[in-house]
């Protein structure tokens, strides 16, 4: 590739990223995330556990919402919530745990991606 097609490709790159940056989400994906959150609030048998502490489903849903809207203008889909505000400490980088009942933990990102498919299904 010449130097040419180099500068054109990061120029693409720049103007794509610029577009994204500063927005947030669409309606249809901001509608997802909201009821995801919901409807992690409303699991009064989960038990979600950040950096070792264990938390119940509202303060997950509180924390959650709050990660939000701070992160708000770098999120564009319910997948990019879940992986930039769900899944893991800011702080610390250690993913976080969810429990159902006496089921086994595991870490939130896959809990969040199983449930907003079944948003995603029920829409």
């Amino acid at each position: 590739m010449n130097r040419r097609d180099c500068i054109g490709r990061l120029a693409w790159l720049g103007a794509a990223c610029a577009t994204n940056a500063g927005a947030a989400p669409p309606p249809a994906e901001h509608q997802l995330i909201v009821l995801l959150i919901q409807r992690v609030e409303s699991m009064d048998a989960m038990v979600f556990t950040r950096n070792g502490s264990p938390h119940a489903a509202a303060e997950a849903g509180k924390h959650m919402r709050a990660k939000y809207e701070h992160f708000k203008d770098q999120i564009g889909t319910a997948d990019d919530f879940i992986t930039r505000c769900a899944s893991r400490s800011e702080m610390t980088g250690k993913p976080y745990f969810v429990r159902i009942g006496d089921g086994p933990a595991e870490e939130a990102s896959t809990f969040l991606a199983r449930e907003l498919r079944q948003l995603r299904r029920t829409r």
